[in-house]
């Protein structure tokens, strides 16, 4: 797959596979620990040891499918951990050929620079939420390179995570429960693996960092982190129609449906299944759920209005009813191209007008006025500029003022423009901190300085740490609503709201 299509992107998010390598550090470390549930032993190298497959809950399947995150079973023995675990089910896309159907999947994986002493703890939820596993995420780089450890895990996904009926509790949060489940795995094991339990990042990209808001909002989250990071998030996002691909209408939020719409769709889902109850629906094939059209992206939203996610992130971050954490988020410098590239294709001139009209109405020819076809190279880029803008840019800095106004927050922006053939589009961030062979010299040094902002923010809550780490400095957004771009070269504040025309589009 090409760099930068890789980013594998949904009808509600994204995720992004990468690999990297390790450093020339070395630490002592053990390769076999014990956690709750038995020993478990991983792979030692020079200056790191993985475990990988560990289950921090049972298999949710059978009665258990659609329940809450049971814990897992003791094994005897010494438990293999030199391989990952089962991907949730899911069933690929165009750019991801990962399929899977087993629902013994709730693993997670741990790489530490070593397994004694007590170092911050980051924890990551991969993007896309229909797609993907942790173990995609090779985490080398990152807890080396900031002496960090890093748990990365899998959670249900689509139908599995998301589903919902009257009646049933957790609908429309099973993947949120999920993650739950994993962040208090960590709290009661992290230890072992010499993580310091008092000191957790939670950190996601696209729907990872939506349910990285979810748990900020969440009461039932509260003190199963410490900090949180949020790549290009929808916590804020509403959708104009045709935004995302053709005829999807107007959304008023992209990651959230209100938990009596959940159970609504799960009712109509259970009637063309041939199910009226959720004991006859736990009796089907997984693949048979899979096979449903569209079963997938229906059930990607969280359910809010219940005890997992009371209210939409947008009214809990303006009352400040959020877990009182600091917050580094922002996005990409280009973030709709690869959206606008994978799920539509080439706009032509004669479709730039039609798509103008659809998302925007009557104002459709002040956007025109505002973003015309000459200003661009092609008129997919005059598209993807506009939706940048309005999408993404406008909820985004509006997220960081309701943020800032009641906990640290520090904002940026990804700039590198050649992160990929779309420039910075959605998710290219994310192989700055996973880093892989593919980058070149300048972009090396800036994903060490990445790794050093994060791994600072994620040690003291700051990414400019006590000040030693030699980068630019980083003020909060508070100081003058400031953005730091990051792009090879040259990592200082830009004039954000300046870039993006969010004037323009205060009252579109």
């Amino acid at each position: 797959m090409r760099r930068g299509t890789r980013a594998l992107i949904t009808a509600a998010t994204a995720l992004i596979v990468t690999a990297c390598g390790g450093n020339d550090m070395r630490h002592d470390t053990r390769d076999t620990v014990r956690v709750e549930n038995g020993e478990v032993r991983g792979v030692a190298h020079a200056d790191h040891t993985v475990f990988q497959g560990i289950p921090y809950a049972a298999p949710p399947k059978g009665e258990l499918r659609w329940q809450s995150p049971r814990p897992a079973a003791d094994w005897a023995g010494v438990r293999d951990a030199t391989r990952p675990g089962n991907p949730c089910p899911q069933v690929g896309s165009s750019y991801s050929d990962t399929k899977a159907t087993d629902e013994d999947c709730l693993f997670l994986n741990v790489t530490t620079p070593s397994t004694e002493g007590r170092r911050p703890v980051m924890v990551w939820v991969h993007g896309d939420g229909a797609i993907g596993a942790g173990h995609h995420f090779d985490a080398t780089a990152l807890a080396t390179k900031g002496d960090v450890v890093v748990v990365t895990f899998n959670y249900r996904l689509g139908v599995f995570g998301g589903f919902g009926l009257p009646g049933l509790d957790g609908s429309g949060a099973f993947g949120l429960r999920d993650q739950r489940a994993a962040l208090e795995w960590v709290r009661r094991n992290v230890a072992s693996f010499g993580g310091d339990p008092g000191n957790v990042t939670l950190f996601g990209v696209s729907y990872g960092a939506s349910a990285a808001a979810a748990h900020l909002v969440s009461p039932a989250s509260r003190g199963l982190f410490h900090k949180v990071i949020a790549h290009s998030g929808f916590a804020l996002v509403d959708l104009p129609a045709e935004a995302w691909y053709p005829g999807l209408g107007a959304l008023p939020w992209l990651a959230w449906r209100d938990t009596a719409e959940i159970e609504g769709i799960g009712q109509a889902v259970a009637a063309e299944l041939g199910c009226a109850d959720v004991d006859c629906l736990r009796g089907l094939p997984a693949e048979e759920l899979l096979d449903h059209p569209q079963v997938m992206n229906i059930f990607q939203p969280v359910g809010y209005g219940n005890a997992d996610l009371p209210a939409v992130p947008a009214e809990a971050f303006a009352a400040g009813e959020v877990a009182k954490v600091a917050v580094l988020a922002g996005n990409t410098r280009h973030e709709h191209r690869g959206i606008v590239d994978i799920f539509r294709g080439p706009v032509t001139a004669e479709d730039y007008p039609r798509l103008l009209a659809a998302a925007f109405g009557d104002r459709a020819g002040e956007v025109a006025r505002e973003y015309p076809l000459s200003a661009f190279e092609s008129p997919s880029r005059a598209w993807a500029a506009v939706l940048t803008d309005r999408v993404w840019a406008r909820p985004t800095f509006r997220q960081h003022e309701l943020l800032s106004a009641h906990v640290p927050t520090y904002a940026f922006e990804f700039a590198d423009p050649a992160a990929s053939e779309n420039g910075a589009s959605h998710s290219t961030d994310i192989g700055y901190l996973f880093p892989d062979e593919e980058l070149t010299g300048g972009q090396r040094e800036l994903s060490d300085a990445m790794i050093r902002y994060w791994t600072d923010f994620a040690r003291t809550g700051d990414p400019n740490g006590d000040g030693s780490n030699g980068l630019p400095h980083w003020p909060e957004f508070s100081h003058g609503r400031h953005v730091q771009s990051l792009a090879p070269g040259a990592i200082t504040g830009v004039d954000y709201r300046a870039e993006h025309r969010l004037d323009f589009w205060a009252d579109k």
